[in-house]
């Protein structure tokens, strides 16, 4: 075994050359296990190793920096940096993240989970570092999907105007979450293939490399000669146009190759982009062939590569099922996505109803703003994009689209509190967002049937940008509640009768039996913790307590005197919400009630922390939303009442 030898990038340099084929082996084989337990990202982990590996024997680090971005492809980086033993805990709670963290280790500079950041980090650190008379390397390793968003370019043109000495890997695998689309996508590619260019190039290189290379005028003058050489001979590509060099694509499975490039250009005072292709998913066979499932995944069976299939619909799943049946209804509905059509449940639409369908790429911003277009030259846009990354286009929402009070439909997948990703992938930020944005109406549906009725709506009957959020969860079973008719700013009113009949029966019979008035509790809630919710008022009806549910179907807007003509007869109202606490809907609530005279309410939500690792039930633990925490909120209250 080698792999369990590496405690640092140091063990790893003294290898020979010939045991790295060996080292590679073994590292996949861990990352496979790991994954296979725990759940998630495969294909771009195993298609990084030789490239992970030839980066570490040639810098420094963490005296040189080595920035991931996303990091969701940093498992063997860390593997290589000391966390071998503590690899088996990656994504469980107390674990490793499935992403870079600064308190993890020295190696990892920032802490990431988002696309497109890394090259602007990368020259930041680099320019700090340079000021205080620092010479020591960064380099940015960045995919080609996440080169889809603006943010690389801006920072790819900086880059190119304060002329450091950047190191950015381009890791050309075809891939984002989805298959890469657009321009740049077939502008890489066609990079990629042209092998004439490459072997001109090299010769070009090697012709002009033995020119002497000083910071004096003559130095100067020889770098435009070398420029200008190569301008002769060559077409200049979009990256030297920047004032890069461009060095590439490389095989990004040939660590020799590598190594001796990374050698060279870590001599080269100016920004380098260095081109390498790799192969997502390589050597599983399963996640060669389907590496967009395989991008993030949850525990599989590693002999056949199959997961485990769920017998209840999810609400991706719905969501999925409702756009096939909406595409159809209307050629005006049109349906945007940012790199993940897969994971909002985009692709059968995608397939089905392909000229109304736009992979944007990792560009949330301008998926945003496409769709206010759409709306405004009179198509219906369903933007599907998972709540963490609707952050990114803050301003976009706002001036493009609800200043204008144009018709788009947002699909906010992953709401809540999302399993396994971590502090950055957690979509409880959403309504204190989006809810102060003026014309935006907002849903948070809490099953198929509810799904269906909401996406209707929305898409047929509503006016301006509407926004619906679910969680990454399956559907609950259905009561008849939930096939209400939509009342604009009405939630769904669900008595214990309903959804707890037997145990309703039970309570109310041991109630007269006793000659007792029980103490009554309306939990209401956001669609997306309702399971919770639910969970928490049958254990409160078992302990004598009456607890009815009073569903969110609207978040915004919020018909008041509905409400509180419910609320009046109750003894605590206790908002449960799957979003942070400040600026949410449970704060609104609150506010109402008490400027009605209604003193009896609290709320419990997310707090103004970040979320760590864990499953959805660890999550929600830490956060107090649990159902035992939520059922001992009321039964806290009662005691003090009496």
């Amino acid at each position: 075994m080698l792999l369990q030898n590496i405690h640092s990038p140091e063990d790893l340099k003294k290898l020979s050359e010939d045991s790295l084929t060996a080292l590679a082996a073994e590292i996949r084989r861990k990352i496979l296990d790991v994954v296979g337990k725990n759940g998630g990202h495969l294909a771009s982990n195993l298609g990084i190793v030789e490239l992970t590996i030839a980066l570490h024997r040639v810098f420094n680090s963490p005296k040189d920096a080595i920035v991931w971005d996303v990091s969701h492809q940093s498992y063997p980086h860390k593997l290589l940096t000391g966390r071998y033993q503590s690899f088996s805990t990656i994504r469980l709670k107390d674990g490793l993240s499935g992403f870079t963290r600064i308190s993890e280790s020295p190696h990892d500079y920032f802490d990431a989970g988002h696309s497109s950041s890394s090259i602007s980090s990368a020259l930041g650190l680099l320019a700090a570092w340079r000021l205080q008379g620092r010479n020591d390397k960064v380099v940015a390793v960045i995919g080609d999907g996440a080169l889809t968003g603006g943010m690389a370019f801006e920072a790819l043109s900086h880059a190119g105007q304060l002329s450091k000495n950047l190191i950015v890997v381009l890791n050309d695998n075809q891939m984002s979450i989805s298959p890469n689309t657009g321009a740049i996508s077939r502008y890489l590619s066609k990079l990629s293939m042209s092998r004439s260019y490459q072997e001109l190039r090299h010769k070009i290189d090697r012709a002009v490399d033995l020119l002497p290379n000083s910071e004096n005028h003559l130095g100067k003058f020889i770098y435009r000669f070398k420029r200008g050489l190569k301008g002769l001979l060559l077409t200049n590509n979009l990256f030297v146009d920047l004032g890069f060099e461009y060095v590439g694509p490389l095989d990004g499975h040939n660590i020799t190759q590598m190594e001796r490039m990374f050698r060279r250009v870590s001599k080269i005072p100016r920004p380098v982009v260095v081109h390498v292709v790799t192969k997502k998913g390589r050597g599983y066979s399963p996640a060669e062939n389907d590496p967009a499932t395989f991008h993030g995944i949850g525990p599989f069976n590693t002999s056949d590569g199959v997961v485990e299939k769920f017998d209840a619909l999810s609400f991706t799943e719905a969501f999925s099922s409702k756009m096939l049946e909406l595409g159809k209804k209307d050629g005006r509905i049109a349906a945007v996505t940012a790199a993940m059509a897969k994971g909002t449940g985009l692709d059968a639409f995608s397939r089905r109803y392909r000229e109304r369908f736009f992979d944007v790429g990792i560009a949330e911003e301008h998926a945003v703003t496409f769709g206010g277009a759409l709306a405004a030259g009179g198509m219906i846009p369903v933007v599907a994009i998972y709540s963490t990354f609707m952050q990114r286009s803050t301003d976009q929402v706002i001036e493009d689209v609800a200043l204008q009070n144009r018709h788009v439909v947002f699909a906010l997948d992953r709401a809540g509190a999302v399993p396994g990703d971590g502090e950055t992938h957690q979509g409880i930020f959403d309504i204190a967002l989006f809810r102060s944005v003026p014309n935006i109406t907002m849903l948070s549906p809490v099953s198929q049937k509810d799904l269906d009725l909401c996406m209707d709506w929305a898409v047929f009957n509503a006016q301006g940008p509407v926004m619906l959020r679910w969680p990454k969860l399956s559907c609950p079973s259905e009561i008849p509640a939930f096939s209400a008719p939509i009342e604009i700013g009405r939630g769904l009113y669900v008595r214990n009768e309903e959804f707890a009949p037997a145990v309703s029966t039970s309570f109310m019979g041991n109630l007269i039996e006793q000659k007792k008035v029980p103490f009554s509790v309306l939990l209401v809630c956001t669609g997306g913790i309702y399971t919770e919710t639910l969970t928490a008022a049958r254990s409160l009806l078992l302990k004598g307590i009456s607890a009815d549910i009073f569903i969110l179907r609207f978040i915004k807007p919020f018909d008041e005197n509905y409400f509180l003509d419910i609320a009046k007869d109750y003894d605590y109202i206790l908002v449960v919400e799957d979003g942070i606490l400040e600026g949410g809907i449970g704060e609104y609530i609150s506010r109402v009630l008490l400027l009605n005279g209604k003193k009896n309410i609290d709320v419990i939500a997310f707090p103004d922390k970040f979320c760590h690792n864990g499953n959805r039930e660890q999550i929600l633990e830490d956060a107090g939303l649990s159902p035992e925490t939520i059922a001992e909120r009321v039964i806290q209250y009662e005691k003090k009442r009496t």
